[in-house]
This record gives C-alpha cells, structure tokens and sequence, in this order.
C-alpha cells in the first residue's frame, strides 16, 4: 500500500498532463491563399478568456499578407498590412464568434501559403489544488510540473523548427530553379556565340568569286 498511492498519483498526474492540451481552444492551420483572394476562420470565445494569435507566410511573392481580427460586434481588434509574420493577444470583452482574416488582394499574380495558431483560454494548472494548497509540492508533482513545461516548450520548438525548415527549404528550391535557369541561358548563349565565331571566321578564309563582268 505504501507504493501503491504514489504510483497512482503519478498516473494521475501524467494522465493530467497529456490531456490538459485539449482543455485550452486551439487552431492551428497551415493553408493556400490564392491572388486577389480573403480567406476568414472563426473561433467562438467566451467573455473574459484570453486569445493569442501568430502567423507566417511560408510561400509566396514578397512573404506578405493583410490581416485583420474583429469581434462579435465588428469591432477591429488587429489591423495589419503587408506582415510576414506577427504575434497578437486580446482579452474578450464579450461572448461570440471572432474572425481572424487574411487577405491577399494586394497581390495579381502570386498566390501565399500561410500558417496561423490560435490559441483560446488559459491553461488550468496542472494540480488542481496547486495555487490554494498551503504545504509545497511533491516531489513526484514538481517533476511532473517540470515535464510539463519542458513538454511544451519542446512542442512550441517543434513547430517554430519545421516553418523554418519548410520556409528555407522553398527557398532553396527557388533559388535552384533561379540558377538551373540561369544555367541553360548561358549555354544557349555560348552555343550561339560559338556557332557564329566559327561561321566569321570561316568567311575570312573562302574565296569570294568575282562577279561576272567585273573581271579584265
């Protein structure tokens, strides 16, 4: 029995801990935004909860887009123009559907990949009793708490990594079709410059007939 406790707080807590992401609101989406297009998503936030939202162009002409955040009344919480990347935070101050859009009306011809996370609510704590309780933490729960956080800052790492990985690797492959580009102009070039060096220097070494009635 004296083992058995521990263990099953242990499993407690872990099981807390792996179901606690699914207790704050969060969308996160990576998506095609076409030229001369909008595109708008909507979150439902009660009053007094905090929302947080970040995003990145991945793709796509100058890594630009227009966003904009209103709330249920029309209200515009976030304006921005031409933004590659940005972070926002706001407070509801009252129960509804936001709308988080982004717009690329600006632009004829290239169309964006852009990736967003909107996240909604305040995560609970880990220990439900942690903030009010009077003794200090466990061990075994301030291990927990330290896995925790370590957890999601792993998560949050993850996903900064791979947007840069996608992002630098597009760019690479822009660069490569740049260069193979490049590549067959100058062989096309050499080619013709070489073929018309050789047909110069061919005349300067036939003999030209004399037309007829010239000659004495």
């Amino acid at each position: 029995m004296t083992f058995t406790i521990p263990l099953f707080r242990c499993f407690c807590l872990f099981f807390h801990a792996v179901i606690v992401f699914n207790l704050v609101s969060a969308t996160e989406l990576t998506f095609e935004l076409a030229d001369d297009d909008i595109q708008c998503f909507f979150e439902e936030i009660d009053k007094g909860e905090k929302f947080s939202l970040d995003y990145q162009v991945i793709t796509g002409g100058n890594y630009d887009v227009d966003c904009s955040v209103v709330d249920p009344g029309e209200n515009v919480l976030y304006e921005e123009s031409k933004k590659q990347y940005d972070h926002f935070s706001h407070t509801a101050e009252e129960t509804g559907v936001y709308k988080v859009c982004f717009s690329n009306e600006f632009s004829t011809f290239s169309h964006k990949t852009v990736y967003f996370d909107l996240q909604a609510g305040e995560e609970p704590a880990l220990v439900p009793e942690m903030h009010n309780r009077v003794s200090a933490l466990t061990q075994m729960e301030s291990s927990s708490v330290l896995i925790h956080e370590i957890l999601k800052t792993i998560s949050e790492s993850q996903t900064h990594y791979r947007l840069r990985e996608a992002i630098d690797r597009i760019r690479a492959d822009e660069i490569h079709e740049h260069v193979m580009y490049w590549s067959i102009g100058e062989t096309v070039i050499l080619f013709v410059v070489s073929i018309s060096q050789v047909v110069m220097l061919k005349s300067f070494f036939t003999d030209k007939k004399p037309l007829p009635g010239l000659s004495s």
